[in-house]
Order: C-alpha cells, then structure tokens, then sequence
C-alpha cells in the first residue's frame, strides 16, 4: 500500500460546536478498523452540534468505508445533530445514497403500516405459498411411505427404534400420570350431579365411555403435541441450520425418506399404546373413586363391560392412529421449514406444538361427524 493510500484523519474543533474530520487514503475492511474507534472517540468527546467530514483525499471506498459514514450519521440524528460530508467521489457519493435509500426504506417498513388492500394481498400470498407447500410436503411424504411400505428394506429400522422408544416407553410415565389423574377428577365432578338423581352407577359408563372414545385418544394425541411435534421440529431445525439436511440433499438423500418416514412410522404405531395405556390409568383412577365410594370392584368391573363395546374401542384406536401420524407430520414438515436465523428453532417448535393441537381438534371433529353418520 503506498502513502497516499495510507489511511489517516485529521480533527479540527470550529466554532459554534463544529467538527472537521478529515479523512484521507483507502477506506475499505482492512484500514476502516484503524480509523473507527478513533473517530467514534472523538464524535463522543466534542458532541459536535454539527459533524463535517472532508472525503477529498479519500482514494477509494467501499462498505466498510460507508458503514464507517453512517454509523457517524446516526449517532449524530440520535443526538439530534446535522451531518455533512464534503467533497466524496461521486462514485462513492452513489455508493453511500445506495445504502441510505435502503436503511430508510427498512425504517419505512418497520414503521410504516401497510395499507390495507397490501395487508391483505400479502396475507392471501403467504397462505397461497403455505397452502403450496403443505400439498408438496404431503405428495411426497404420500410417496415415500408408500414407497417405504412396498420396499420395507428402505425404512431406517435402527433410526425408527430409537424414535419408537423416544416417542413411546419414555412417555409412558407421564401419560400414566395424565390417564389416572383424569380419570380420578372426572369420577368426583360427576359423583355429586348423578349421586342427585340416584345414579351414581353410571359414572362408570359415563367415564369408561369417554375415556375410550374420546378422551383418551384425545389426551395422548395433546401430550404427544406437546412432547414429540415439539421434539421432531427441534431436531429437524437444528439439522437444517447447521446445514445437515443439505448435505443429505447434496448426497443424493431425500430427507423426507431418511429423516421424517422413521420418526412418523414410529409415532403412528406408538400412539394407540399410549392411548391404551392412558385409558387404563384413567379407569384405574375411576375404580379408585367408586371404591372409595363405596362401590366394590366386582360391580365395577361388570358396570365396565356393560358399557364398552368393541366398536367404542376400535372408535378410539383408529383416532389415536391418525392423530399419531399427524402429529408427526406436522413437526416434522415444521422442522423442515425452520429458517436459517438465531430464533428459528424456537419459533419451529412453537408453531409445531399450535399447528398440531388445531389439527388434533379439526380432526376431532372431522371423526366425531363420520362416526355419527355411520352411527357408531
């Protein structure tokens, strides 16, 4: 680098609150450093009510150069100060208006509401995009287990066993816990309304029946939404931020095959065994109630087979099937879509657990008016 390159400035003090820095030589990532503190040094020491820079032996600029001006502009607009520089190369002058135009068109944005037909137009483009993606992910999610059940040789085995055990026994405590507590709480708030009537016999029926075709499936799929679409969208979203899933992609693996048919293989086949597990936790904690009662385990149990059918429990078995494979899917393709910034993860994991409780209700519903149409 030669002397007239040299990076170097000069500071002069005018009054009324004037402050001349001259700047001189290359002004680019390797010299800017030198200059920086020095000049952020002496802004904070005078608090000029105006700043001047004279750029006419600057040789050559760049963004470095131009970070170094605006971060001496703003700290001058934050002080409600004027700023000036003198004598750029109109080349650089392009350069620096460049960068204004697009910091004050990223305030507007920050600012500035958008009017009203653009709020909504771009509102429809994201959901049209979401919409788009959503019936892609699903096609080739389809093709995969197809593909995967008609080749079982392609499955992950080893991958799918850890994601059976993560999914299933590791859970199997909590869901004991949820499945004796609802059922224990359910039998005393019904004990007092239906002991009124003389009917506190059908507490059974009514918790053994809810609890088979309905809240059990529905209570294993909300703690599987919370623990594994959690847990599956972490996973995926740290894989794609540290760009693992682009390796895969870059080695000719399809990350749907190999990351996502394992784990949704294993949550479809685990949570009917959950479900089964917290149905009879929760019928252990209605037998409890009517013991306590005073009711003895013999009739208890006589009540139970009076109530439950096969049907009321196939009712619940399939719910428990599908609410496991979208449970899965969801965190899954929520994993997938994680971006790549500081928060992403969080914000994947969180939107996971919400898109998978308002599936488990749509779906809820979706069961409940097809069961009624079949009549059982």
């Amino acid at each position: 680098m030669s002397d007239s390159e040299q990076p170097s400035f000069q500071i002069q003090l005018q009054e009324p609150h004037t402050l001349i820095i001259t700047l001189s030589g290359r002004l680019d990532m390797k010299t800017v450093p030198i200059l920086w503190q020095s000049c952020i040094d002496a802004q904070e020491k005078h608090h000029p009510a105006q700043l001047i820079l004279e750029a006419e032996k600057v040789t050559y600029c760049d963004g470095a150069g131009v970070a170094l001006f605006r971060a001496l502009q703003k700290r001058q607009e934050d002080a409600k100060a004027t700023f000036q520089i003198n004598h750029l190369d109109p080349q650089f002058q392009q350069l620096m208006q460049a960068v204004q135009h697009k910091a004050t068109a990223q305030q507007m944005n920050e600012h500035e509401p958008l009017p009203f037909r653009a709020g909504v137009g771009l509102i429809t483009v994201d959901m049209v995009r979401d919409i788009k993606n959503n019936v892609a992910y699903l096609g080739a999610l389809s093709y995969q287990l197809f593909h995967s059940l008609r080749h079982p040789k392609w499955i992950r085995w080893k991958d799918m066993w850890v994601a059976v055990e993560n999914v299933g026994p590791k859970a199997f405590p909590i869901v004991a816990l949820i499945g004796f507590l609802i059922g224990l709480i359910t039998t005393f708030q019904s004990a007092r309304p239906l002991g009124e009537f003389g009917a506190q016999i059908y507490i059974i029926n009514l918790v053994g029946l809810g609890l088979v075709r309905e809240m059990g499936p529905l209570m294993t799929a909300v703690l599987l939404a919370g623990r594994t679409a959690s847990s599956f969208a972490a996973e995926l979203g740290t894989m794609k931020i540290n760009q693992e899933i682009d390796a895969l992609t870059t080695m000719g693996l399809n990350p749907i095959r190999f990351l996502t048919v394992p784990r949704i293989l294993a949550t479809t086949m685990m949570t009917p065994f959950l479900n089964l597990f917290l149905i009879l936790f929760g019928l252990l904690g209605c037998g409890v109630v009517m013991f306590y009662l005073g009711y003895p385990v013999q009739t208890f149990f006589k009540q139970l087979k009076v109530a439950i059918n096969f049907s009321d429990f196939m009712t619940g078995f399939i719910k428990a099937i599908v609410f496991g494979f979208v449970i899965a899917g969801i965190g899954c393709f929520d994993g997938l879509k994680t971006k790549s910034n500081s928060s992403a993860v969080g914000l994947s994991t969180t939107k996971a657990v919400v898109d998978s409780l308002i599936m488990i209700v749509i779906v809820d519903g979706i069961f409940a008016v097809i069961y009624y149409v079949l009549g059982v």
